[in-house]
């Protein structure tokens, strides 16, 4: 399948500084889509940038369709890093007919990318087109884990037995899809006051992982074995705090600090297992001199960063890179076993399949923490281990 009808080449031009780019910065490295649309069939491309110019479902946040170029101006500008980069911007992908139409472009191109071995980066427009990053991995046929970075759940409570696929609301299509293939959600740095208690008894009675943003506070380190564990990421730009980013309708005083946002970011990239990342509802209307996006293009440097950083270390293949621990719980119920990583220090927990996991596979591998592991040495039971567990059953 040939990718080029889904997309508008770019204006190089446009991006282009009066005085053009030196050697070292990105906007003479990347591949662009301007004349002729790039070779991603050779095997030579690792990650592939597109921005998606609908912003029809994005409640209350009209604008943010305009958002791709903008970033790519400032992201153009920035210089490159330690590495050879095999990253192409493939252009943007205008609005269909209909958001339907928007949302069958996005999952073709986020599908066939990822059967290319090639990571989608998304440029929103709204928070609804990770319905289409999801729906992307229909044919993959696996379980998957995604993570959200929010400031709430984007889950609309009206009694409606059908609800329209909005950046509110498009959660419940994720939730409530048929065949059902997500494995785990979670969410980093929601706001407890523009989270219903309704939603958060939801999330605990369906095992998913919410974290509040006082969880990350001075340790934003804790956010990344949640993101280790993610197969694809969305990112709302609302979770950051307007005063570093204040280009969002629905900003908040409150949220991620620029630098943390960047190191979540860093921290998806360095994932072995994750395939795809989207940044949303900026919106250029409501940016102050250019603030907002420059930080999605630090933002999206850091996440390619963090990919030419990884360290392949996703266990457990060769066993002699790794070092076992076993802890076992006060009523002796369950033994603990633990994984550290001897190359990177990261750790990951095995949780048992409960007598009906496949015979290739005993154990779900749960990325964790070191606390995690002292909790059981202790003889307590991490609460990681058991939500995991519920959802094997």
């Amino acid at each position: 399948m040939s990718l080029i009808d889904f997309f508008s080449p770019l204006d190089s031009q446009a991006f282009r500084p009066e005085n053009g780019f030196f050697n070292s910065q990105l906007g003479i490295q990347l591949m662009l889509f301007s004349d002729t649309f790039p070779d991603i069939d050779n095997g030579e491309i690792d990650i592939a940038i597109f921005g998606v110019n609908d912003d029809r479902n994005a409640v209350n946040n009209q604008g943010c369709a305009l958002g791709p170029d903008y970033i790519r101006e400032k992201f153009y500008s920035l210089n490159l890093g330690n590495y050879n980069t095999r990253v192409v911007d493939l252009g943007n992908i205008k609005a269909g007919n209909k958001v339907s139409d928007t949302y069958v472009a996005v999952k073709t191109v986020v599908a066939e990318l990822i059967k290319k071995n090639i990571i989608p980066v998304i440029l929103g427009g709204g928070q609804d087109i990770t319905y289409a990053q999801y729906m992307a991995y229909s044919e993959l046929e696996q379980k998957l884990d995604l993570v959200v970075v929010d400031s709430k759940f984007d889950l609309d409570e009206t009694p409606e037995k059908t609800v329209e696929t909005t950046s509110h609301s498009y959660l419940n299509k994720i939730f409530l899809h048929e065949p059902n293939f997500l494995f785990n959600f979670s969410n980093i740095g929601y706001q407890t006051y523009f989270v219903s208690q309704d939603s958060l008894k939801l999330m605990d009675k369906l095992y998913f992982d919410v974290h509040r943003l006082g969880d990350f506070y001075g340790n934003v380190s804790a956010a990344e074995p949640i993101i280790r564990n993610a197969n694809f990421v969305s990112f709302d730009v609302s979770a950051i705090r307007s005063s570093d980013a204040g280009a969002n309708a629905n900003t908040s005083p409150n949220g991620f600090y620029g630098e943390e946002a960047c190191q979540i970011c860093r921290y998806a990239g360095m994932n072995d297992k994750l395939t795809s990342i989207g940044f949303y509802e900026f919106n250029p209307a409501f940016d102050r001199n250019g603030q907002t996006a420059s930080l999605l293009a630090q933002m999206l440097w850091y996440f390619i960063d963090g990919y030419y950083n990884r360290k392949k270390d996703l266990p457990l293949h060769p066993k002699s890179q790794y070092i076992i621990y076993r802890a076992s719980l006060k009523d002796q119920t369950h033994e603990l076993v633990f994984v550290k990583s001897k190359r990177s220090d990261r750790w990951w927990m095995q949780v048992p399949y409960p007598g009906k996991g496949s015979k290739n596979e005993r154990f779900h591998l749960v990325p964790c923490q070191y606390k995690d592991y002292q909790l059981a040495v202790k003889g307590e039971m991490p609460d990681l281990w058991w939500r995991t567990y519920q959802k094997l059953t």
